[in-house]
């Protein structure tokens, strides 16, 4: 399914979807960071957006600020993690299906840095 023209997505929609498009590979940003980044909305308003919209784009991409894998979505999502060398954290004995998290501190993209790799790996 490819994603909409522009002329059937609500223009805020277009805007979330643009933004998910430029996070590189191995990296992520937050609901709430897109609704920062674009100075408009906020996390709910963005997670609406790519639930509605965002099949077409990099989705695994915008997150829960805990780094927690999106629920339904968690295999599909980690087999992109891994592909793109994101930064995981190991699940706990105690977690759901020993599903590790994003390592938020080190996979956070501020939008600032061009190369996609730095400081993602220590």
């Amino acid at each position: 399914m490819g994603r909409m023209s522009v002329e059937e997505l609500p223009e805020y929609a277009e805007r979330v979807l643009e933004v998910a498009e430029l996070i590189p590979p191995g990296r992520v940003m937050t609901y709430g960071d897109v609704a920062e980044w674009l100075g408009e909305g906020g996390p709910r308003q963005v997670g609406r957006v790519m639930a509605l919209y965002g099949g077409a784009v990099p989705w695994w991409r915008v997150v829960r600020s805990d780094g927690t894998l999106l629920p339904g979505h968690e295999l599909r999502a980690l087999g992109h993690y891994r592909d793109e060398g994101t930064p995981l954290r190991q699940a706990g004995r105690s977690a759901e299906g020993h599903i590790p998290k994003l390592d938020m501190r080190r996979a956070r993209w501020d939008g600032a840095d061009p190369d996609p790799r730095a400081g993602t790996h220590t």
